[in-house]
């Protein structure tokens, strides 16, 4: 579901109820992240934390204007799932600087050997960075933009109950949350639609 214009808040509105919604946001967001191993963390967006990302860039950049308004839009709304996927944000977390670089280069391509596997289906690797490449010859970047297809018949064993797994299987960093605690497993098939 893409969010459209017409339903964002304007500023002075946002700015009355950005506590609320922040707080809202954010207990929602705990049954939408999954540590994977010790320095990997999967957001999985959706429409409500991709609206209060798109308020925040209005707040934040006093953006007010039809045509830039239009642009965060833009830039946000392809990251909003369409009901037979999952989009997520991948970060990696070394709170080092020193440690940080040298993992980062070490970690180059992990974007692509993160998985999803919903029990009796083989797993789906995701679908990483559409927007821009974010890695180089050096590094991968801290932060990635992954797309899972899931496809009817994966969304209809979810939606029916069937077990998830989610991991990593890259040469320096393998990690395996099996099975997704159930809390967040459930919050993400409320999306799907079968």
């Amino acid at each position: 579901m893409m969010i459209e214009r017409d339903s964002l808040l304007s500023l002075e509105a946002y700015a009355r109820q950005r506590a609320e919604f922040r707080a809202r946001v954010m207990a929602h967001k705990k049954n939408r992240a999954l540590a994977v191993g010790s320095h990997v963390t999967l957001l999985f967006e959706d429409e409500l934390t991709i609206r209060y990302q798109v308020q925040e860039m209005l707040r934040i950049e006093r953006i007010f204007e039809e045509a830039g308004i239009a642009d965060e839009l833009a830039a946000y709304n392809p990251l909003v799932p369409d009901g037979q996927n999952w989009k997520a944000t991948m970060m990696i977390e070394f709170p080092e600087e020193t440690e940080r670089k040298r993992w980062l280069a070490r970690l180059i391509g992990i974007e692509d050997r993160v998985w999803v596997q919903v029990a009796g289906f083989d797993p789906v690797f995701a679908i990483a960075d559409e927007d821009l490449g974010r890695e180089n010859d050096e590094k991968t970047s801290s932060v990635h933009f992954l797309r899972f297809e899931l496809g009817p018949h994966r969304v209809w064993a979810l939606k029916s109950g069937a077990v998830l797994a989610v991991g990593i299987d890259h040469p320096a960093y393998s990690a395996v949350v099996d099975p997704v605690p159930e809390a967040v497993r459930l919050s993400l098939c409320g999306e799907l639609h079968a």
